[in-house]
């Protein structure tokens, strides 16, 4: 053979061998396994055979998403103006690995369509897509792509919106006045604000919630004359409204509604204090501390002891009638060690032949905190024992059985047998329940939690009601409370009472009697009775560092119960600071208490546990996302600034306010662009988490005129 032809029959070779290479993709595009599928994509696509795109444009229409996707690529990287609308479609697709893969595929068409698309598909996808396009945008050269982004979406929500406020039918109005309001702009309030007078008592609630979100202060009196409206929905529309707008201007009409005893009256005392601390919201709270009902008095009385109470003269002139005397006592109980002055006047009701009254005391001395009174308490409790004595007694003294007898346990019964007929069959049965009830036992001992027993009745009939025990409860309590001499081994006893009452009043006595009487009181937390559950964590949390140490030992071996705990905690305002390991093993099971640990964790600045909160954001459903950013903005450790700023380009405002707040405090200029753009943000929690001014500054006053 001549040796020039030698390279002619090498091209040839070549030529078909790469004709039987795609020969074999085209027949692998039809094959019946996805992954195929979307390898024959991409190898097609390797090639750049123009006319292969139409094979593309079909895989785009694949049912796979692994198939959709690769077409994505291959119809981008063609750079074809035709195919941007089947992108934009892409862009739409159920599957994010496809969203994402159809924006950086726009991107690289890069005409106006294309940008078009990207920019209103922003404000629909969720928070991976959302961080793609705004790379794509930036990948085509287009300036400020993530301001530009959020800015179109703003417009777009607010068009939205107004439209709906304005042609929607009822239900659409209705969730269009809380969007507006949550804008935060001026003009948003103007429109919202003849609203509130709207016939339509859902819509003027609506309106007034809205209002409360936009966090003008020119609402505040609007709002306020709504509280003598009779509609309980407006009411209480308008004192969460006020809540947020924080204006004490408010403080008169909030202490009427606090005083009137009705279903809103605890929201307006809520709102009170929630206020900035004025001698006007002062006097309103003393006010409801005598006037209020009983529930309302004692938390008005509460947060006033941090104030310096009230003044004791008019409790006083209460107190030495006895038909003001019950209002005289609840008002000391609320205010406590703060009316210690008046413990004199308190005493002689410990004495008096009206029982009522002589329980209002007993709690009014116990909340005073002086041990002087225990000799008339001690004096009480006995004669509420004699009296309960005869009531109590056994008529069987002989103890029940606990147990089943030989025979009679249902979980051991063996099925019925067929007479004539020999049967394995109950054996089997004892053997399977004895196998199963093993890995049962193995399975708790693996975790190491507690097995909660259900307390077995000791008694056939109880004679005495619950509230007739009410008063030997209280003087429980009290006794714990002031360290009454004997307090340990009395209420020790009573932890094992048949009566739930008497349980919960000897265990919340006994975490007040320092770290001997936590230590006893602790085994009650495993108890299945759920109310004395919450009772006893919350009291064990407020017992000090004791009784928080107790609370996070056992944390580990509860289960649904950690909630309980963990909002004990929470309540309380302090955890120990050797709390992080405990608390991020709740993180790390998810779950609703997952946040309130976060919570702890960054109110602690745990930051050990920083690895631990930036792994929870790895888990898009994550119910403790928004308490996870907050936790690691308030450890302030730089590292997780990536992670945090991840969700600066989520769907949910929420979620984006918590982001951009925590990236602040954590101070990496990395980021600032992001945070800028987040200025425009449609919602107004969001600018300003981001470090947007408020959009006003308009005055109470204004608005009332």
């Amino acid at each position: 053979m001549r040796t020039g032809a030698r390279p002619l029959i090498l091209a040839l070779a070549l030529l078909l061998g790469c004709n039987g290479s795609r020969d074999q993709l085209l027949a692998d595009l039809q094959s019946p396994r996805p992954e195929v599928r979307a390898l024959a994509v991409k190898k097609l696509a390797g090639q750049g055979n123009p006319d292969d795109l139409v094979l593309f444009t079909r895989a785009a229409k694949d049912f796979a998403a692994i198939v959709r996707a690769e077409a994505a690529v291959a119809l981008g990287e063609s750079q074809d103006a035709r195919v941007v609308d089947l992108l934009g479609e892409l862009l739409e697709d159920q599957d994010e690995e496809v969203q994402g893969r159809a924006a950086m595929a726009l991107s690289k068409v890069n005409n106006e369509k294309a940008k078009a698309y990207l920019t209103l598909q922003y404000g629909r996808r969720g928070r991976a897509t959302r961080q793609v396009i705004v790379q794509a945008l930036k990948n085509a050269n287009v300036p400020g792509a993530m301001a530009e982004v959020v800015a179109a979406e703003a417009r777009s929500q607010w068009d939205r919106n107004q439209l709906a406020l304005t042609e929607g039918a009822l239900p659409e109005r209705v969730g269009a006045a809380e969007e507006l309001g949550k804008s935060g702009r001026p003009d948003a309030v103007n429109r919202l604000l003849p609203l509130v007078r709207d016939s339509q008592v859902i819509l003027a609630a609506a309106a007034v919630r809205g209002l409360g979100d936009a966090g003008d202060k020119r609402a505040v009196s609007p709002i306020a004359l709504l509280l003598e409206e009779n509609f309980p929905e407006l009411r209480e529309s308008a004192i969460h409204a006020l809540m947020k707008l924080q204006d004490p201007v408010a403080t008169q009409r909030l202490q009427l509604v606090a005083v009137e005893k009705s279903a809103v009256s605890p929201l307006a005392i809520d709102a009170i204090v929630s206020f900035p601390r004025t001698p006007q919201t002062d006097a309103a709270l003393c006010a409801i501390v005598m006037e209020g009902a009983p529930a309302e008095a004692l938390v008005a009385g509460r947060s006033m002891r941090s104030r310096g109470g009230c003044p004791v003269d008019a409790i006083g002139e209460r107190l030495a009638r006895p038909a003001t005397a019950a209002s005289g006592l609840q008002a000391v109980e609320g205010l406590g060690p703060a009316a210690l002055p008046l413990l004199g006047k308190v005493v002689p009701w410990l004495s008096h032949p009206d029982a009522t009254l002589r329980l209002l005391a007993v709690e009014a001395v116990a909340e005073v905190g002086d041990a002087s009174v225990v000799p008339a308490l001690q004096k009480l409790y006995e004669q509420e024992v004699k009296g309960l004595e005869a009531l109590r007694a056994d008529w069987v003294t002989q103890a029940l059985p606990e147990k089943f007898g030989v025979g009679f346990d249902p979980s051991t019964m063996p099925p019925p047998s067929t007479p004539g007929l020999k049967d394995d069959r109950p054996s089997r049965h004892a053997d399977l329940l004895g196998r199963v009830k093993e890995l049962n036992a193995a399975r708790v001992r693996e975790s190491g939690r507690d097995v909660v027993r259900h307390r077995v009745p000791t008694e056939l009939y109880d004679d005495v009601a619950p509230e007739r025990l009410v008063p030997l409860a209280t003087l429980l309590r009290a006794l714990g409370a002031l360290k009454a001499p004997g307090a340990l081994e009395l209420l020790t006893g009573y932890t094992q009472d048949s009566s739930a009452a008497l349980r919960v009043a000897a265990l919340v006595g006994l975490a007040r009697l320092g770290p001997e009487g936590v230590n006893v009181a602790k085994a009650g937390l495993v108890e299945p009775d759920r109310d004395l559950q919450k009772a006893l964590a919350q009291a064990l949390a407020e017992a000090g560092e004791a009784g928080q140490a107790a609370l996070i030992e056992v944390l580990p071996k509860m289960g649904s119960e950690k909630l309980l705990v963990l909002d004990a905690l929470t309540r309380a305002g302090a955890v120990p600071g050797s709390a992080s390991a405990q608390l991020q093993a709740v993180v790390r099971e998810g779950g609703p208490e997952a946040a309130l640990a976060a919570a702890l964790l960054g109110r602690i600045q745990a930051k050990d546990a920083v690895p631990t909160l930036v792994k929870a954001l790895d888990e898009p459903n994550s119910v403790a996302r928004r308490d996870v950013l907050l936790a690691l903005g308030s450890i302030g450790d730089a590292q997780a600034a990536d992670a945090v700023a991840k969700d600066l380009f989520h769907d949910l405002p929420e979620i984006r306010a918590a982001a951009a707040s925590s990236l602040r405090k954590l101070g990496s200029a990395e980021h600032a662009d992001q945070l800028e753009a987040l200025k425009a943000d449609y919602f107004r929690t969001v600018r300003e988490a981001a470090g947007a001014a408020p959009a006003s500054a308009s005055t109470a006053s204004e608005g009332a005129r």
